[in-house]
């Protein structure tokens, strides 16, 4: 998504995006070794008067204004960040041009007992930093200098190639539609010495676009960073030095930066990020190669003067950043992919609660999760980030269980309500049933298998509702889903929704709220699927591992009982090539799912520096296979023709299957060939 593997590997690959993964929307927050506690630190930051003039509160609705969201913060946070095994948060609120609150929990530093100061404290919002870099995008628009719809290789020194004639465009990367399949190698290093300079990085490898652009949403970090390398390129300033001058200058956010490794005098300022609270171990500061797509740093009190400049529509005090008219196009303009779920805008995406309109972005790095929204027609901000990934991934559950809560008990309004009758309930679960591959993937790359291994699947159960066992709930369990018209689910617990597209009487695609702006499923066809694969993978292996262990077993036998080894002549030659070729394949093949496995639970080994292993081992497969396949039919062919007894006849046409059966797989999964790029 729960720490498998796969999971880890889609956790990394997501670890820019804002969204958690399927299995992290929602992780219960069990008991953690205790944290001592810590204070809060309050914010001299001005802010509003008490009672909210622009809102008018409906009766039992809580007043939003500092002194009743201070209280309500002050009884979820400490116990969220215990319970969740977090060291630090810090929040903040925003609300018609002004700071309402910003306060920091817990520790920037454990060891040294060091609390979250909202003004001073630096924390990472991943891929909140996104925001920026379309800031400045759009900046450059309204100055006539970039034009949305045009071929972005306009403006780059390297080649877009072209899909089916379609080029890149700007428009694609801001709604994550340019069709490019993911991208992993290099995207986060522990230290600086896997730092990679933006130009270098982008011209490695150009992802394949793997779908049509414009239909298809599939978040990715490399468009972005591309999009940084325009404004780069265009402006005549380094992409630092242009939001330095043009977005932190103007919205005096001083204690911020793109910059890696960090300026000096913000490096005492900066939070520590951990894994858990209770290992006490601060990491190392994370280097995001793809820089325009996450290395932000920043503190509270700078991201709440970056939301009152977007909710004022470009404005911050006397400065602006972007005209009113460019600002509304970026959370105005929307794409629509999957009614009636969230929808893409400029570099935002749609967030909407309790019909509230809602712009959102979230982000993580590997220690540091965040998230801030938006609610333009009442003037409200509201950004959190938290320095630890926490037990069980609790941060996300923080973050989600935050924004709901603030939501409920401050923008309260209707669900989506509804109903089909029961039969329509239970045909609808039937046809949407089954795997599915997610729109974000790599088909190109080493790590395909990582794809395989983490296809979700839709449940249809006996009451008419449906589950996928990947989108779990806030106590650890999956989500029950009920229709609540045509094809349309609602969460029985919250207010997220699913959503099917039908095509000819046939589910061939769906998504969720929490995700569907940047990311879908769409049906997997069987030559993809891992019900297919997965059994390939496991019986030829288990058949190759069974010949390759029979052969001391059987020599030991042979000793202890005093027999003759039977078999002489062309018998004898093809029964030693058949295990010596079974031997190889499982060293080779064997060799590269194990490296492939442990890419996916360890950022480090997606380091540059294994390139020589990832290149090593597909060279060896892309001899290993074919010729083993080769033996394992020759052997096949022999034996069915010689006289020996039909165990071994039987035995030889699995290993023929088994062979060519890996064979496949290691031509789908792009196990053999040249080059890391992944």
């Amino acid at each position: 998504m729960r720490l498998t593997a796969v999971s880890c590997l889609i956790g990394t690959i997501l670890a820019l995006q804002g969204s958690p993964t399927l299995a992290q929307q929602g992780q219960e927050l069990k008991p953690a070794v205790p944290v001592p506690d810590a204070p809060a630190a309050l914010s001299n930051a001005p802010a509003v008067a008490t009672e909210a003039p622009g809102i008018q509160q409906a009766p039992g609705v809580a007043a939003l204004n500092r002194a009743d969201v201070e209280a309500w913060l002050d009884g979820f946070m400490p116990y969220a960040l215990k319970r969740g095994d977090i060291a630090g948060s810090v929040v903040v609120v925003v609300k018609d041009g002004q700071v309402l609150l910003q306060k920091g929990y817990g520790y920037a530093d454990v060891a040294s007992r060091k609390p979250v100061d909202p003004d001073r404290t630096l924390f990472r919002p991943g891929s909140v930093s996104k925001l920026l870099t379309w800031t400045a995008v759009m900046q450059l628009v309204e100055q006539g200098k970039l034009n949305l719809d045009e071929d972005i290789n306009k403006y780059l020194d390297f080649a877009v190639p072209a899909r089916d004639g379609k080029p890149v465009t700007l428009r694609q990367a801001m709604t994550h539609t340019t069709g490019m399949e993911e991208t992993a190698r290099a995207l986060i290093a522990n230290d600086e010495k896997g730092l990679i300079p933006l130009e270098t990085y982008l011209k490695h490898w150009v992802p394949t676009r793997i779908y049509d652009p414009g239909v298809t949403p599939s978040y990715s970090n490399y468009a972005t960073a591309l999009a940084g390398y325009v404004v780069q390129r265009v402006s005549g300033q380094s992409f630092d030095d242009y939001i330095d001058q043009h977005i932190f200058k103007p919205l005096e956010m001083q204690h911020s930066s793109f910059r890696q490794p960090l300026p000096k005098h913000l490096q005492p300022l900066m939070a520590s990020g951990y894994a858990k609270a209770s290992e006490g171990k601060a990491k190392s500061y994370e280097i995001v190669n793809p820089a325009p797509a996450g290395s932000l740093a920043a503190t509270g009190a700078d991201m709440a003067k970056f939301m009152i400049a977007h909710l004022n529509n470009g404005a911050y005090g006397d400065a602006r950043i972007l005209s009113e008219a460019t600002a509304r196009q970026m959370h105005d303009t929307t794409l629509t992919i999957l009614p009636p779920l969230n929808r893409m805008a400029l570099g935002f995406y749609e967030a909407n609660i309790n019909g509230h309109r809602s712009v959102a972005h979230a982000g993580d790095t590997q220690w540091f999760h965040s998230d801030l929204h938006l609610f333009p027609d009442d003037g409200v901000g509201l950004y959190i980030s938290v320095n630890s990934s926490g037990k069980e991934g609790a941060a996300h559950v923080v973050r989600n269980e935050l924004f709901h809560g603030f939501a409920d008990r401050y923008l309260p309004g209707p669900n989506a309500e509804g109903k089909v009758d029961e039969a329509t309930a239970k045909q609808h679960a039937a046809q949407i049933a089954g795997r599915y591959d997610n729109s974000r993937r790599s088909e190109d790359g080493f790590v395909a298998l990582a794809y395989l291994l983490g296809q979700p699947t839709v449940v249809a159960n006996e009451d008419g509702t449906i589950t996928v066992p990947d989108l779990l709930g806030a106590n650890g369990a999956p989500k029950k889903w009920r229709e609540v018209a045509p094809y349309v689910w609602r969460d029985l617990d919250s207010a997220d929704r699913i959503a099917a597209k039908v095509v000819d009487g046939k589910v061939v695609r769906f998504s969720t709220d929490p995700i569907s702006p940047f990311m879908v499923f769409d049906r997997t066809p069987w030559y993809r699927s891992g019900g297919v694969f997965l059994p390939i993978l496991a019986i030829g292996l288990g058949a190759l591992l069974l010949t390759v262990l029979a052969w001391p077993i059987s020599a030991l036998v042979r000793r202890h009982y005093k027999v003759p080894y039977q078999l002489v002549g062309a018998d004898a030659v093809w029964h030693k090539r058949i295990r010596i070729a079974s031997l190889a394949v499982l060293v080779a093949l064997g060799g590269a799912v194990a490296m492939a496995i442990a890419m996916l639970s360890s950022l480090d080994m997606l380091s540059p520096a294994n390139d020589i292993w990832v290149n090593t081992l597909r060279l060896l497969n892309l001899v290993v296979l074919p010729l083993a396949t080769l033996v394992g039919l020759a052997n096949a062919w022999h034996v069915l023709r010689s006289g020996r007894r039909w165990p071994a006849k039987l035995w030889s046409v699995v290993l023929a299957l088994s062979m060519l059966g890996l064979l496949w797989f290691g031509i789908s999964q792009n196990i053999l060939g040249y080059g890391a790029n992944y």
